[in-house]
């Protein structure tokens, strides 16, 4: 079946992104926790914490199935109550203020009558924007969307600015990248080209982050950048809890919290009225927390 298809290509990539990760951070190993969803599947959370780079992150593996509640199933407007979800889900905290934080996942959703589609994304969250670094880490999405068709990368990654968006704060989380959902089969491409193109953006991952990791881990830092780093991290913990369609879908068919919320950093901080010095570095960012900008033709 082709769902098993799927479901086999997550745990395998699920294995060897904890592989790729662990050979960057050269320090702590992930440890493995199973879990059963009550209603049938389950998963494995592999969770990573205090490493050489890595402060906190997650590569959770998902393969669950059951019945939607009808407010939910509203929400979503799913075809049938009835589904079956099976994917990974990946966030990266480092220790370090001019290491970003990442995250990406890739999924595949089965309806009860059969209609299916997958979704994802990688978007890049830096606590000081690197003009450079976001111009190749956009250069490296639209690659693997190109390669796949040629709507994809303008398409999702305005996708991805609109999405990764605190409305609140009026900023966006970082720089974005590409986010896609409910790509199903149509006349042009099949369900089958929609999978290897979903196969292509999970491989792009480990590739670009260990590289930015490697350039940025040994950069010199002071108590400022790392209470900059806390309130960077306080928005990136109102996005996930206010707007995030993941933590949603796992508490509204009651998911594991802990692998749900594995997305959270250790630490975090929010500051009454928070102003950046004019003019400083911080400033200077919050400049570029902006949706629509071209990054790859960035001046």
């Amino acid at each position: 079946m082709f769902r098993e298809e799927v479901e086999a290509f997550m745990r395998q990539f699920q294995l060897d992104l904890v592989r790729d990760l662990e050979n960057c951070d050269g320090g702590a190993t992930f440890q493995k926790d199973e879990w059963q969803h009550e209603q049938g599947g389950g998963g494995i959370s592999r969770i990573i914490e205090n490493g050489n780079v890595l402060e906190k992150g997650g590569v959770n593996f998902s393969a669950v199935q059951g019945e939607l509640s009808p407010q939910f199933l509203k929400m979503l407007q799913m075809p049938d109550p009835k589904f079956f979800a099976t994917g990974v889900s990946v966030v990266m905290h480092p220790h370090s203020p001019m290491v970003p934080i990442t995250h990406m996942n890739v999924r595949y959703f089965e309806a009860g009558n059969g209609t299916a589609w997958f979704g994802g994304g990688i978007d890049l969250t830096p606590i000081y924007v690197d003009v450079k670094q976001a111009r190749e880490f956009h250069e490296a999405m639209k690659a693997v969307c190109d390669k796949h068709h040629p709507s994809y990368y303008p398409e999702f990654k305005k996708w991805a600015d609109d999405y990764f968006y605190n409305e609140h704060r009026q900023e966006t989380r970082g720089v974005g990248g590409i986010f896609f959902d409910r790509l199903m089969a149509t006349d042009e491409i099949s369900l089958e080209q929609r999978f290897a193109f979903v196969r292509d953006v999970a491989y792009a991952f480990a590739p670009f982050y260990t590289k930015i990791v490697n350039e940025n881990r040994n950069l010199p830092y002071t108590e400022r950048e790392k209470q900059w780093q806390l309130i960077r991290r306080g928005r990136y913990v109102e996005f996930n809890l206010v707007y995030d369609r993941g933590t949603k879908f796992g508490l509204a068919t009651n998911g594991r919290i802990e692998s749900i919320l594995m997305s959270l950093p250790l630490h975090a901080s929010w500051v009454y009225n928070h102003k950046p010095e004019p003019g400083g570095p911080e400033e200077k960012t919050l400049g570029y927390l902006k949706k629509d900008i071209d990054w790859i033709n960035i001046a």
